[in-house]
């Protein structure tokens, strides 16, 4: 039998890195459009909110089941179909007529983007085995996810403001059929055994609903409050659900996460790292560009703009990652990004001030922010993918992409609240100064609360170590590119 042709992987890498500038693109692009869909929808702020949410819920939810899919039915045809799924849902969105069929449009972009972020990366393992190689990789995937966080905010002001925002979403549409089309060239179409053994149905069932009933209670605690009826009734019959898939798995002949797989102690310590990363970052740059806005008097684009700086660091400092990786080592490399973005958070805190400058106040920290995002998320992405093998790389990229997505859901849900309780306890009732002093200092708790997360990661990161193995191919041959 005639072998597959090698698939050539620095088409793949771009193919690959360029999907995850789609996805965080997405997302910045939605948030900023979210004003002019109100306007224009005639809907209020809690049908804005789940305009969002009802993504982050089935994106959430479905990421770990995204993985192993991909792992039985194939990495590229999950990853087309993913693709497929979030155009159709995109052109839904760009013709939705209301609120409620924008919302359920929005939920079905969270399932294909679920899909295709979760077979992307497991693609991306696959064709860079553990080593430099995958560590180069993995900064081009932190580079364009900066890349595209600014690229959204930006492009999202543009296009709303010269096309509406239904432009929005059928950008969308134009930018996955062009990730499609070269997919198909590119990518084999099976690039590894599918695991063997029947589909856990049981488990697949319990985890999705669990997770996407914990996500509705982060992202709706905000704003129905932790303790209402809704909140603890979503979020106890998730953490049921979630329990009630731990014994399943025990049990199943199949597992869908085989318990064997979580005893890793550096694997579960690299996703907790991992979600307390994107709990520190994530809101950030929310809190950010609030900051520019409603405080500073920055319009939208503005606001946007600001995070550029930062997002030029990602860029720059991403590709290294994996020298620095090789020269201090991996866990010390894990540690020195938790400090960075400790030191980085706090130092933007402090730094707030009501009638400051975004060149006094935001500026300086946060291009520490820049290095520090990359080295964290390189690190604890290589951390937790290391052990995997060829047939759990959809699991591990599913494992460590909901650690990530859950970290963001919370960090978000909670650091927005620690702002918000901050800002009403210290408003004095007066407008303008008054004002402005009651919202920096909210944001300044919230980011206090969020350098305190990093510097426990940081503590936490001190006990990673991956055991040792034998060096691998990319280990010892340079990488031609």
């Amino acid at each position: 039998m005639t072998a597959p042709p090698p698939v050539p992987r620095r088409g793949a890498l771009a193919l690959l890195a360029s999907t995850q500038l789609l996805l965080i693109m997405d997302t910045a692009i939605v948030n900023v459009a979210l004003p002019s869909v109100g306007e224009d929808l005639g809907s209020g702020s809690t049908g804005l909110s789940w305009v969002a949410n009802a993504y982050l819920i089935t994106f959430g939810g479905l990421l770990l089941l995204g993985g192993r899919v991909a792992d039985l039915l194939g990495h590229r045809r999950v990853f087309l179909g993913g693709l497929g799924l979030l155009a159709v849902a995109s052109a839904a969105g760009g013709l939705a007529p209301g609120a409620d069929a924008l919302v359920a449009a929005r939920a079905a972009q969270g399932v294909g983007a679920a899909l295709a972020a979760a077979a992307a990366f497991a693609l991306l393992l696959l064709l860079f085995p553990d080593g430099p190689a995958r560590h180069r990789a993995l900064g081009a995937f932190a580079a364009m996810g900066g890349l595209g966080g600014v690229l959204g905010t930006v492009l999202g002001g543009v296009l709303t403001d010269a096309l509406g925002w239904r432009a929005t979403f059928w950008l969308n549409v134009l930018l996955a059929a062009a990730l499609a089309a070269p997919a198909l060239r590119i990518l084999a179409p099976r690039t590894a055994a599918a695991p063997r053994g029947g589909f856990d149905l049981a488990g697949a069932l319990t985890a999705t609903a669990g997770l996407g009933l914990v996500a509705h209670a982060l992202v709706g605690g905000a704003e129905a409050g932790w303790l209402s009826a809704r909140t603890l009734g979503a979020g106890g019959a998730g953490l049921a659900l979630l329990l009630a898939f731990a014994a399943v798995e025990t049990r199943a002949a199949a597992p869908l996460v085989p318990p064997a797989v979580l005893a890793r102690p550096a694997l579960r310590l690299a996703n907790i790292l991992a979600a307390l990363a994107q709990t520190a970052l994530f809101p950030m740059f929310f809190l950010v560009s609030l900051y520019l806005q409603s405080v500073l008097g920055y319009a939208p684009l503005g606001g946007g703009l600001g995070l550029l700086p930062l997002s030029l660091v990602v860029v720059a400092v991403a590709p290294q990652t994996g020298r620095i990786i090789f020269r201090v080592g991996l866990h010390r490399a894990v540690t020195l990004g938790f400090v960075l973005l400790c030191a980085g958070t706090l130092w933007l805190a402090l730094a707030l001030t009501p009638d400051g400058t975004f060149a006094s106040t935001v500026l300086a920290p946060s291009l520490l922010l820049g290095a520090a995002l990359p080295l964290v998320m390189v690190t604890t992405n290589v951390a937790a993918t290391a052990e995997a093998a060829p047939e759990e790389t959809g699991l591990a990229s599913g494992l460590v992409n909901t650690s990530q997505q859950f970290g963001s859901v919370l960090g978000l849900a909670v650091l927005v609240a620690v702002a918000a309780r901050t800002a009403d306890t210290t408003r004095t009732g007066a407008a303008g100064a008054a004002r402005a002093a009651a919202e920096t200092a909210g944001f300044r708790a919230a980011l206090l609360t969020g350098a305190a997360l990093a510097a426990l990661a940081a503590l936490l990161s001190v006990r990673l170590h991956l055991p040792e193995r034998a060096a691998a191919p990319e280990d010892r041959v340079p990488d031609p590119y």
